[in-house]
């Protein structure tokens, strides 16, 4: 596991690692990527890691994915249908030590919107998974259910 993934120790106490993965909507991958995530850490319960999501837009705020992501991930045993989308606030680049873009153009666009300072939480997903050879999760939304496929693939790498 890398060493940025490790449990982070303060004053002795473990306290959670924080995740926060993004897209443009939240409805298609950034929470098929907290499902996927949540799937693995309930495997580890020795883990101590809170995930969540956000888009950059505000264009579904409070709806739940996308059918077609939720269909995908329940075919690998993954549930998404209690998730809901929001939009990525302020508070978040304080709150989560690590925020994963799905592409550049929403790792440029939280750049924008945090402190200087902040940008060090700032990735891009596949950095995760270099074996990959994709530097980024591409964006189903307008394709058809083979796209969410692709999307689970990776995210699960």
């Amino acid at each position: 596991m890398r060493d940025d993934l490790q449990p982070w120790v303060t004053e002795g106490a473990f306290v959670p690692m924080r995740i926060l993965f993004v897209c443009m909507g939240n409805i298609c991958r950034s929470p098929t990527a907290e499902g996927v995530f949540r799937h693995l850490l309930a495997a580890h319960s020795d883990l101590l890691v809170e995930v969540d999501s956000a888009g950059t837009h505000d264009y579904h705020v409070g709806a739940p994915p996308d059918t077609r992501s939720i269909a995908a991930a329940r075919r690998r045993g993954i549930d998404l249908s209690n998730l809901r989308a929001r939009m990525i606030s302020a508070e978040d680049f304080e709150r989560f030590d690590l925020i994963l873009a799905m592409d550049e153009q929403n790792l440029h666009e939280l750049q924008r919107r945090s402190r200087p300072e902040q940008h060090r939480r700032l990735r891009l997903m596949m950095e995760y998974a270099p074996d990959a050879g994709r530097s980024t999760v591409p964006d189903p939304y307008y394709g058809g259910p083979q796209g969410f496929e692709e999307v689970l693939d990776l995210l699960e790498q």
